[in-house]
């Protein structure tokens, strides 16, 4: 039986005499404030996520009682999750705002509430101070991130997508990821830094706050950025035609995009349990779990990030010339086969973790380089965002925030291959996705 498929995802011969709806003809500060604008705001939000999970080890106890350090480890990770339970209500909310006013108006919103959220963590009581209401708090800072996260990733994703030229959106999207990786490098170094200068006791007792007040004050930038930011020509050329049209729900959208919704979290189910194993928790699970030292377990973590941003863009080209599946086939059968002995290879060694990093960040960069393509060119515009932003959310909240918890919990009781059994899985169930994928390299946006 053929694939169902929306419109958007039909692909087309391109037509010499007409231009795509981008930026391919805009000038050259039009380009440079998308880049930028959207670059720097995504960077922030990614900085703001992922502090937490590279700090986690030394606040735990700040936040839960201190008597268990391994309970209050748990406790915090199972905090991290909860922040992902909001991602589906901020991908919907998110969504909605941004096909309905617009890319601009989503990723304005979004950083201003994750800037809050990273604010209101470094500036928060203690345990000992305030008891119980230091870990509401958390839980709340959390809530109010993954609201906001959940909603800046679709938005920004599907921004890039409709400014890019048709023939190079593949290499446009990569700077989703590279923007992303940037936030968490500056948080990694940030804190191989403060590691390195501090001692772990001053680590903590107030080390910890520093990373997170600066992404809060850091907020206000990006947030006049994403002010001074474009509309996208196929969301203006949409409103128009659509202006005296009645609205649809979004739960139709849902109903008529339903095969390309499902591919979404085919996608995202594996993909974001990878990523978030080797790009986020790794370094603190070598941390806590294999006695590695604090500082070099974080400069591996930025050898590896470095390693994934440069390759980004590689990526992202060769699926303009390849193809959009021969690529994200790499990506995760590469995955699948070197998941148990990269995790086999992790012992008591930095350098351990450091090939093991890398060489997994090598093979996630292929895939999450060119998804923002992938998913854009899976949804007509009218319910681009909101299509790829709620079933993108319920992957990453199922799957990808309780990957670090799950592993954690596993591995301390000496089960950690049935995490990697379930990632494997999860992989296969995305490759079978792919086979059935079209290839969409070129498409209109619709």
């Amino acid at each position: 039986m053929p694939d169902q498929m929306s419109p958007a995802t039909r692909s087309t011969v391109p037509d010499p005499t007409t231009k795509s709806i981008t930026t391919a003809g805009a000038p050259a500060p039009s380009r440079r404030r998308t880049v930028i604008g959207t670059g720097v705001g995504n960077a922030l939000e990614w900085y703001d996520w992922n502090v937490y999970a590279i700090f986690t080890p030394f606040f735990a106890s700040q936040f839960f009682p201190s008597a268990d350090p391994t309970s209050a480890l748990l406790s915090t990770l199972a905090i991290f999750a909860v922040g992902f339970l909001m991602r589906p209500l901020g991908g919907l909310l998110f969504g909605r705002l941004s096909d309905r006013k617009g890319r601009r108006a989503a990723m304005v919103a979004s950083i201003a509430l994750a800037a809050a959220g990273s604010l209101l963590i470094g500036l928060a009581p203690t345990y000992a101070t305030l008891g119980v209401g230091a870990s509401v708090l958390l839980v709340l800072a959390r809530l109010v991130q993954g609201l906001a996260h959940g909603g800046e990733l679709p938005a920004a994703q599907t921004y890039v997508a409709e400014m890019a030229p048709r023939e190079r959106r593949g290499l446009w999207s990569s700077l989703i990821y590279a923007s992303g990786t940037c936030g968490i490098m500056v948080a990694t170094v940030l804190g191989a830094v403060l590691a390195s200068f501090l001692s772990e006791d001053q680590l903590h007792a107030w080390g910890w706050r520093v990373p997170f007040v600066i992404g809060g004050l850091l907020g206000l930038y990006a947030l006049v950025m994403r002010l001074r930011l474009e509309e996208t020509a196929a969301f203006e050329k949409q409103a128009d035609a659509s202006g005296h049209e009645p609205r649809a729900s979004v739960w139709a959208g849902f109903r008529e995009n339903r095969v390309a919704c499902l591919r979404v979290l085919g996608l995202t189910m594996g993909g974001t349990v990878v990523y978030y194993t080797w790009a986020v928790s790794a370094p603190a699970q070598a941390i806590s779990l294999k006695g590695i030292e604090a500082s070099s377990a974080l400069w591996a973590g930025v050898l590896a990030n470095v390693v994934f941003l440069v390759t980004l863009p590689l990526f992202g080209a060769l699926s303009d010339r390849v193809g959009r599946k021969p690529v994200l086939y790499g990506s995760y059968i590469g995955g699948a086969v070197l998941a148990f002995p990269l995790n086999w290879l992790i012992q008591d060694q930095v350098w351990q973790l450091a090939v093991s990093m890398t060489t997994a960040m090598l093979f996630i960069s292929a895939g999450v380089a060119i998804t923002p393509a992938v998913f854009a060119e899976m949804f007509p515009t009218r319910v681009r965002t909101t299509g790829v932003g709620f079933p993108y959310a319920i992957a990453v909240a199922v799957c990808g925030g309780t990957a670090p918890y799950l592993q954690t919990w596993l591995s301390s009781n000496g089960k950690g291959d049935l995490f990697l059994g379930y990632t494997v899985a999860l992989l296969l169930v995305a490759l079978a996705v792919i086979r059935r994928m079209p290839e969409t390299k070129n498409t209109d946006l619709t």
